[in-house]
């Protein structure tokens, strides 16, 4: 690895260690021309499948996109961050177990619908509203109402 000082291109490796729940590798570096220390990070790479929209254009999976929607869904409701980045941990491995190179964003939004039911049923009629286009009350109400049979208050 190139020092960020010197850009000499050989460092040593100090110390590593496990960090973020063992899915990453933080390393302590030294530079072996200049001595300046810094802090590397190592995750794997694991490629998203492609999401293929209702229209037909594909586009990358956006995880920012993702939490920006889940985070507008549950705008002032009592759920963590740390839940939430839990949530779209779970739902970003269920893509990636898929195996498959494209997924329909119909799937992700399904998941993410799962996921929110779980969190906050507020919030899961809140994404449910824009994800499904409802059009009046009466699409609320039914959504409600088979929140309500499923088991949540």
């Amino acid at each position: 690895m190139r020092c960020p000082f010197c850009d000499f291109e050989d460092t040593k490796v100090i110390d590593s260690r496990l960090v973020a729940e063992g899915g990453q590798v933080r390393r302590r570096r030294e530079c072996l021309q200049c001595g300046e220390r810094y802090t590397t990070f190592e995750t794997a790479e694991l490629v998203m499948p492609r999401v293929v929209k209702s229209d037909g254009k594909r586009a990358p999976f956006d995880e920012d996109k993702l939490r920006a929607g889940m985070m507008r869904a549950l705008e002032k409701r009592p759920v963590s961050m740390e839940e939430l980045e839990a949530a779209i941990t779970r739902i970003s491995h269920r893509l990636r177990a898929t195996g498959e190179r494209e997924v329909p964003a119909r799937q992700i939004g399904e998941l993410v619908m799962e996921e929110l039911r779980e969190l906050d049923d507020v919030a899961h009629v809140r994404f449910a509203s824009v994800y499904r286009s409802f059009q009046d009350i009466s699409d609320f109400r039914a959504e409600v109402e088979r929140l309500e049979k499923a088991g949540h208050k």
